[in-house]
């Protein structure tokens, strides 16, 4: 049994880890917050359990809600093992688990998120509350902690979460490589730098901004392409107006949330994710990857998983808007670069990080966890 917290992260990020576990043998369930992938999960011949929880509620009564809620369900469905995806299934989820003793649990961090690199008191003191709850409740042996890049699994060490054994590194969510398929570059002018990520604060869309009207000011014709919606239950979200104020600057488009994202890469000449960090490998890189798009992107954990300097892309230090700015003109100016970069971004998705390859690795921990 999967636990999500909305049913759309989970037809995003967890598809190809649901699937192969079905085609394993598997009979596997989806326990979510129902909004418009309900049918489309179904579909897929998985066991649906709508939850009430909101994601981007914080407060205890909340909390408590859908602690008895999730303690409920596994009592009463019983599931062999259970998938805890991001931070708040995995708290609330491993505290349930614990209450009514399933023991096979797959905690899987997307990232360090907000909660783990935000700096504020309210940020540290849910981070220390985090800390003591998972090593009271995942210290058991049929707990594996699933990271998506080496330093999230040195934190976890570091903070004596979980011992090396019992931490397994899945390198990103897959990408289906018939889905995403190179696509050839776009005619040009302009160049067109695509970034299609939720508009967060964390997410660097400011600072890519600022860099992109640096750009602009030595001459470029480029265009910024930004793709993705608020977000209006995490704390760092854009709010719509000041996106609707970047897209009246010259060269700036929001065009919002894209059912298809094969849409923005076949548009845009570069792909860019100017992340502050909490990233696990970010997903619209991998897409952009796949696509055989150049990226650029901050030097920070997840990041740099995908983007290899003057490999798959350019690098840059997280803050830095002068070396952003620095890195969207080479990469803007250079066709040969463009070409070797995106073909190498390419193959590294199709080295280990592709939809196959982590699917076969999960199923690889579950059928570990049934020995257990």
């Amino acid at each position: 049994m999967f636990l999500v917290t909305e049913d759309w992260y989970f037809w995003a990020h967890r598809l190809p880890q649901a699937r192969a576990a079905r085609d394993a043998g598997f009979s596997v369930a989806v326990a979510t917050r129902v909004q418009d992938h309900g049918a489309r999960i179904e579909a897929e011949g998985f066991a649906l359990h709508p939850l009430r929880w909101r994601r981007g509620s914080a407060s205890v009564v909340g909390a408590l809600s859908a602690l008895r809620e999730i303690a409920a369900l596994y009592r009463r469905e019983r599931p062999d093992i259970l998938h805890h995806v991001s931070q708040k299934s995995i708290l609330i989820g491993s505290i349930a688990a614990w209450l009514v003793g399933r023991r096979r649990v797959v905690n899987a961090l997307t990232g360090l998120g907000f909660i783990f690199t935000a700096k504020s008191a309210k940020a540290r003191a849910l981070r220390s509350f985090i800390l003591v709850v998972l090593r009271v409740t995942a210290s058991g042996a049929g707990f594996r902690f699933l990271v998506e890049n080496p330093d999230d699994g040195a934190m976890l060490r570091r903070m004596k979460i979980a011992p090396t054994d019992r931490i397994i590194l899945i390198r990103g969510s897959g990408v289906d490589l018939e889905q995403y398929h190179p696509l050839p570059e776009p005619d040009a002018p302009p160049i067109v730098i695509g970034c299609a990520t939720r508009m967060l604060r964390i997410k660097g869309v400011a600072e890519l901004v600022d860099a992109f009207r640096r750009l602009r000011a030595r001459g470029s014709t480029a265009v910024l392409l930004l793709a993705g919606a608020t977000d209006a239950e995490n704390p760092a979200a854009i709010p719509p107006d000041q996106l609707r104020v970047w897209s009246n600057e010259p060269g700036i488009e929001w065009i919002g949330h894209v059912e298809d994202i094969r849409t923005v890469w076949r548009r845009a000449h570069i792909a860019v994710l100017a992340s502050q960090g909490g990233e696990g490998i970010p997903m619209s890189l991998m897409e952009a990857a796949a696509c055989g798009r150049p990226l650029i992107a901050t030097d920070v954990p997840g990041c740099r998983e995908i983007v290899i300097q003057n490999e798959t892309g350019l690098l840059v230090a997280p803050g830095d808007i002068e070396a952003l700015a620095d890195a969207l003109h080479r990469m803007a100016t250079d066709g040969a670069l463009r070409a070797s970069c995106g073909e190498a971004a390419r193959r590294r998705v199709a080295d280990g990080l592709d939809a196959a390859a982590v699917g076969r690795q999960t199923v690889a921990v579950y059928r570990a966890l049934m020995a257990v």
